[in-house]
């Protein structure tokens, strides 16, 4: 299991530059020992800082809360400031692509910690780049939910090619035993049909089609189709949520 360690927010001379940020930089890293850093990127004139980290203490918060915080520190040297923004993420490439979008190179956010984990499968590599770098403005993020066993996210996918199921879920599943993840991608016609699936998950996940994939990924794909419910045990990284609701489970956060 990762252990926490203190964030490099390299603010050491530092002020914040009013007290709307100072206050919301406070709430942001009050729980910044439980802040297990996984990437870090900083620029070359220490002017920009991109950190993305797992909160460990997530599990004790609301159920179904993202873990994951990815967060901006942008410093004026001349001034002595600094100002921030940030984000919580259901999924890590989509926190790595929310710092890509802030101005972080592709390059300088990979992982450093991975919590001992690795993608069970070339898909699930495949997926999470894809999640990590598309076009900005292709993905929208809906709704998500986070637990010990399962973490999904349902997005709109604003690509022509996929005006017929535009509605995508990125499930991952952990496997305990074997220290390995899957995430596959689901496709949907309507965002109450990946609802209605997302509130039991007894039938298989229907992956996206051609042309969402090129020929080699959905050869890929189709060798790699994973079961419908984990049969493992709960993410060894995190403490056991409380057991959430089939209503809690989907439409949390979206109109």
């Amino acid at each position: 299991m990762a252990t926490s360690t203190v964030p490099d927010y390299r603010l050491d001379g530092f002020a914040a530059a009013t007290a709307e940020v100072e206050r919301d930089f406070f709430h942001t890293t009050l729980s910044e020992d439980s802040f297990v850093p996984l990437a870090a990127h900083h620029t070359a004139d220490d002017r920009d800082s991109y950190l993305l980290f797992f909160d460990r203490s997530a599990t004790w918060g609301i159920p179904g809360s993202p873990a994951y915080v990815a967060l901006h520190l942008t410093r004026d040297a001349e001034l002595g400031t600094f100002r921030f923004s940030q984000e919580t993420h259901p999924l890590v490439p989509l926190g790595q692509r929310w710092l890509i979008e802030q101005g972080c190179p592709p390059e300088g956010i990979g992982l450093t910690n991975t919590h001992g984990l690795q993608p069970a499968d070339p898909l699930t590599t495949l997926l999470e780049n894809r999640l990590r770098t598309g076009p900005e403005a292709r993905l929208e993020v809906l709704d998500h939910y986070t637990d010990d066993e399962v973490t999904w996210a349902l997005l709109r996918d604003t690509d022509p090619d996929s005006a017929e199921l535009p509605f995508r879920v990125f499930l991952e599943e952990v496997s305990f035993q074997g220290n390995t993840y899957t995430v596959r991608e689901g496709a949907f016609a309507t965002a109450d049909a990946a609802d209605d699936w997302l509130s039991d998950r007894d039938t298989p996940l229907p992956l996206a089609p051609a042309p969402a994939l090129t020929r080699a990924e959905t050869a890929v794909a189709r060798s790699s189709r994973a079961p419908a419910r984990p049969a493992v045990p709960p993410n060894p990284v995190t403490t056991p949520r409380p057991a959430a609701s089939a209503e809690a489970r989907t439409g949390r956060g979206r109109s």
